[in-house]
């Protein structure tokens, strides 16, 4: 075998289940950390209604969304929501602050970027016999 020892539908539900693990922690720690009440406030100011409702339905769809795709159900569906959400993000959060998140900058968008990409083979492999 070659790297990377695994099958291409293996390494398909590894992918699947990570972007899940990302959007459950994400929300998990909103939660747990405090930050709704904060969180809420950013999006009123940016000309949300209801902020601190939106942000939690935001954080059920990720615990939720975020349990069934890594179940492998709906997994077009949410794969769709979430890739919505993140172009939200980009355009009222990440995109005025550039392109990196890290070294080279703070908050930008390759993060959202790559969630995207991956999503979007995640959708596209749903259902696929892969090799």
């Amino acid at each position: 075998m070659r790297f990377p020892y695994l099958s291409l539908r293996h390494t398909l539900l590894i992918l699947r289940i990570s972007i899940a693990i990302i959007f459950i922690a994400h929300a998990v720690v909103r939660v747990t950390g405090g930050t709704v009440p904060r969180f809420g406030g950013f999006l009123e100011s940016k000309g949300f209604p209801a902020g601190e409702a939106l942000v939690w339905m935001i954080t059920v769809f990720e615990i939720a969304g975020g349990i069934l795709l890594a179940a492998g159900k709906f997994v077009r569906w949410l794969s769709a929501g979430f890739v919505l959400m993140l172009l939200v993000g980009i355009v009222i959060i990440h995109a005025e602050l550039g392109w990196f998140v890290g070294e080279h900058g703070s908050g930008g968008c390759e993060y959202s970027f790559i969630l995207i990409v991956a999503l979007l083979v995640t959708a596209a492999a749903d259902g696929e016999r892969a090799a």
